[in-house]
């Protein structure tokens, strides 16, 4: 059996739009979403919130506020 961990990198939307790919964290913190890739670049997506996570499709979802 092989007890190595794979890594699930996700590919990150707003609505239907790409945003950012590669996704290996994501955090919701006043009223905006953190995001690190898997080579620690990190993007903040100010006015969104997570409503979606589909690790077997790798997509997180994020949608605006209004």
């Amino acid at each position: 059996m092989d007890t190595r961990s794979t890594m699930c990198e996700f590919k990150v939307f707003v609505g239907d739009r790409l945003v950012f790919e590669d996704v290996i964290y994501a955090r919701e913190e006043g009223g905006r979403v953190i995001l690190r890739d898997v080579l620690g670049e990190r993007k903040e997506l100010s006015g969104c919130r997570i409503v979606e996570v589909d690790v077997q499709s790798t997509r997180l979802v994020l949608a605006e506020e209004r």
